[in-house]
C-alpha cells in the first residue's frame, strides 16, 4: 500500500514532513475528526491533499475564497494531481466540466465555496458522489469569536447530520482558546481530536510603535527593504489610496487593493503582487485571506488591526518560506477610538460586542507591553515562551521605572472584587469614583477603594494593560472579559517577585536597524545570487504564461537550492527538494538550461 511519506516524496518531491504533518495525516486517515491549528507557512494543506490521494472516496475542500481555489487547483495540476473547482467566476461549461472530472474519478478534490456547497443542489448531488472527507479551510469563518467570521460558514454546522458517514477536518492558523471551543463544537459538536501545534513564528521580528508622523516612519521601516516584497495594511479605503500614491512618488512599486475597487482591478493588482518580485501591496484587510505568496519579506500596520487574533492572521502572510521577514505596527489614540466604534456599530448581540472590546484591549496591552513582544503574542493564545531576542523590546529594551506598589494595588482591587469586573471597573474603585456600580456591590467599602487617587485614569489603564501583556492579569473573554490574577500576578501581590512599567507617554526606544536581509538567500555568494536572479526571471516568465502565481512554479527555497547546487542534469534536478516528477517534466528542462549556463 502506497505510504504518505511515499505521495510526499513522488507526487510533491520532498523528502520529510515538516513538524505536525504526519500526526495529522495519520489521524484523518484513521477516520478521527479533527480540527489543526498550526502556524502559518508550516504545510496544513499537504495535511489534508496527501490524504485525499490515498481515500478511496472524494474529498470536498470548503475554500472561502474564489482566488484561493484557484491557486490550489493549480499548484496540484502543476504537481501532476488533478483537482476540481467549482465557483461562480467559472462559465456554466467550465463549472459541468469540472463537476464531470470529480464525479467520474478523475479529480479526489473538489474545492468549493461555502455557499455553493450548501446550496440544496449540491448538497443533494453531493450525496450520490459520497464524500470520504470533508475539509474545512481557514476554519475560523464559522466562528463569531474569529477574526473573519462568514455567516454562510455558519451552515456548515450542518455536516455532520448531512454527511454522517463522512469525517471532518478543519484548519487554522488564528484561533486562541475559545475559538477553538466554538468551532469544534459547531463542527464536530464536541467530537473531535484538536491538534494545537504551536502559534510561534520565530523568523519574524516584531516591532510595535507609537504613530506620530506615518509617511517619515514607514520610509523609514522601508529604507532596508527596496527590492522586497511586502504588504503595508490600512484602516480605510481613502488611506490606502493615499499611501500607495506616496509610495510610488517615493520610487517603491506600490499597488493598491480594497474593496471599493472593481473586481477586475482587484484581480489586476493581486495578479501584480502574487507575480513580481519586488512589489508593495497597501491594503485594507480585504487583501489576505488564504494568500501565499511565500518571499513577503514584511508586514507594516499603520493602523491597529480589529484584535490579537487578526494581527496575528496578517503578519503571519510574511516570511512563509521559513526565511527572516520584519514586522512594524504602528498605532495612536485615533485608531484606539475608530475601533470601539467600528465594535458599537455591529448590529450583533450585545455579548459579541463585550468579547470583541476585550479582544482590542489585549491588542493594546500587546502594544504597550514593555516586556519580550513574542511572550505577550504566545500568551494570548495560551503558549508560554522566553525571551525572544528577535522583537523591538528584546534588541532595544525600554526604560522602566518600579512600580511595584501600584501592581500590588491594582491586584489587590481586583482580587478583592472577586475577579470577575473589567478593568474599567477596577480602575473605578482604585480611584474612588462614586458610581451606581461600585455602590451596588458595596466596592466602596473595600479598603482598596481610592487607594490610587494619587495616579491619573490613564495612568492605571496603560498598567492594566501592561499587566495583562507581562502576563500577571489575563483578562476572561469567555466570562465577558473580567480581569483574573495569574501565578506571576500572585507573586506580585505576596511581594515575592518586582513589577517594572513604561509610564504613559514615555516613547520606546527605537528598534536597531539590523537589516532583515537574513533570509536563505543571502548567504548565497555573489555569483549563486546572480543565478537565483536569472532562476526567477524564468519563473516569473513561465508563471505569467501559464497565468499562475511564482511560487506555483517553484517556491523560493527550491530556486535557492537550485542556485547552490547547480544542477547539470535532470537526475540532479530531481535531487532538488520541492522538484516533483510533474514538475520535472513539465519546468526541469528549462531550468536546467538556465543552471548550465553558469
Amino acid at each position: 500500500m502506497t505510504s504518505p511519506a511515499q505521495i510526499l516524496h513522488d507526487v510533491f518531491g520532498y523528502t520529510s514532513f515538516r513538524p505536525g504533518q504526519e500526526e495529522i495525516i495519520d489521524l484523518v486517515l484513521g477516520g478521527e475528526n479533527v480540527l489543526a491549528v498550526m502556524p502559518t507557512g508550516s504545510g496544513k494543506s499537504l495535511c489534508y491533499q496527501i490524504p485525499a490521494l490515498l481515500l478511496e472516496r472524494p474529498t470536498i475542500v470548503i475554500s472561502p475564497l474564489k482566488a484561493l481555489m484557484d491557486d490550489q487547483v493549480a499548484g496540484l495540476r502543476a504537481d501532476g494531481v488533478e483537482a476540481a473547482s467549482i465557483h461562480s467566476g467559472m462559465g456554466r461549461d467550465e463549472q459541468i466540466a469540472e463537476w464531470r472530472k470529480a464525479t467520474s474519478g478523475k479529480a479526489k478534490l473538489l474545492y468549493l465555496a461555502p455557499e455553493r456547497l450548501m446550496n440544496e443542489n449540491m448538497l443533494s448531488a453531493l450525496h450520490r458522489l459520497d464524500p470520504h472527507l470533508f475539509v474545512v479551510d481557514e476554519a475560523h469563518c464559522i466562528s463569531k469569536w474569529g477574526p473573519s467570521f462568514r455567516p454562510e460558514y455558519e451552515q456548515l454546522s450542518r455536516l455532520k447530520e448531512l454527511f454522517p458517514t463522512a469525517h471532518i477536518a478543519a484548519f487554522t492558523a488564528t484561533a486562541d482558546k475559545a475559538t477553538r471551543a466554538d468551532i469544534a463544537q459547531k463542527l464536530f459538536r464536541g467530537d473531535s481530536r484538536v491538534i494545537v501545534h504551536g502559534f510561534d513564528r520565530p523568523n519574524l521580528r516584531l516591532g510595535v510603535g507609537q504613530k506620530t508622523h506615518w509617511s517619515k516612519q514607514l520610509l523609514a521601516f522601508l529604507a532596508d527593504k527596496k527590492g522586497q516584497s511586502g504588504i503595508v495594511y490600512c484602516l480605510s479605503r481613502k488611506f490606502t489610496d493615499e499611501v500607495a500614491n506616496f509610495l510610488q512618488e517615493e520610487g517603491f512599486n506600490a499597488i493598491p487593493y480594497h474593496a471599493g475597487q472593481d473586481p477586475e482591478t482587484r484581480k489586476r493588482n493581486q495578479d501584480r503582487f502574487m507575480s513580481e518580485n519586488e512589489a508593495v501591496m497597501v491594503a485594507t484587510i480585504a487583501f489576505g485571506m488564504g494568500i501565499d505568496k511565500p518571499d513577503i519579506r514584511y508586514v507594516c500596520h499603520l493602523n491597529l488591526p480589529a484584535s490579537m487574533e487578526a494581527y496575528y492572521q496578517e503578519i503571519g502572510r510574511a516570511g512563509r518560506d521559513g526565511a527572516a521577514a520584519e514586522t512594524m505596527l504602528l498605532y495612536g489614540y485615533d485608531d484606539l477610538r475608530m475601533r470601539r466604534t467600528f465594535i458599537e456599530d455591529e448590529t450583533t448581540e450585545e455579548e459579541h460586542k463585550r468579547r470583541e472590546h476585550r479582544r482590542l484591549d489585549a491588542l493594546i496591552a500587546y502594544c504597550e507591553s514593555a516586556e519580550c513582544r513574542r511572550i505577550a503574542l504566545l500568551g494570548y493564545f495560551d503558549e508560554q515562551t522566553g525571551p525572544c531576542g528577535n522583537c523591538d523590546n528584546c534588541l532595544n529594551p525600554p526604560t522602566l521605572v518600579d512600580a511595584t506598589r501600584q501592581a500590588q494595588m491594582l491586584l489587590s482591587a481586583i482580587h478583592r472584587t472577586g475577579q470577575a469586573f473589567g478593568a474599567g471597573h477596577v480602575i473605578d474603585v482604585l480611584l474612588g469614583a462614586e458610581t451606581d456600580k461600585v455602590r451596588q456591590r458595596g466596592h466602596d467599602r473595600l479598603p482598596t477603594y481610592g487607594v490610587g487617587k494619587d495616579f491619573p485614569k490613564p495612568y492605571w489603564q496603560s498598567l492594566v494593560r501592561q499587566a495583562v501583556a507581562g502576563g500577571q492579569i489575563m483578562i476572561n473573554i469567555a466570562k465577558y472579559g473580567g480581569l483574573e490574577i495569574t501565578e506571576r500576578g500572585r507573586a506580585i501581590l505576596k511581594g515575592e517577585s518586582p513589577f517594572y512599567f513604561r509610564e504613559p507617554g514615555k516613547k520606546p526606544a527605537r528598534v536597531s536597524r539590523r537589516a532583515a536581509r537574513e533570509a536563505a538567500a543571502a548567504d548565497l555568494p555573489a555569483p549563486d545570487l546572480a543565478l537565483l536572479a536569472r532562476l526567477k526571471d524564468l519563473r516569473l516568465t513561465l508563471a505569467r504564461e501559464q497565468r499562475v502565481p511564482a511560487y506555483v512554479v517553484f517556491p523560493d527555497a527550491t530556486l535557492i537550492e537550485m542556485a547552490r547546487v547547480r544542477p547539470s542534469s535532470l537526475d540532479q534536478m530531481r535531487q532538488i527538494s520541492g522538484v516533483g516528477p510533474r514538475k520535472l517534466e513539465q519546468f526541469g528542462p528549462q531550468f536546467l538550461t538556465v543552471t548550465r549556463a553558469e
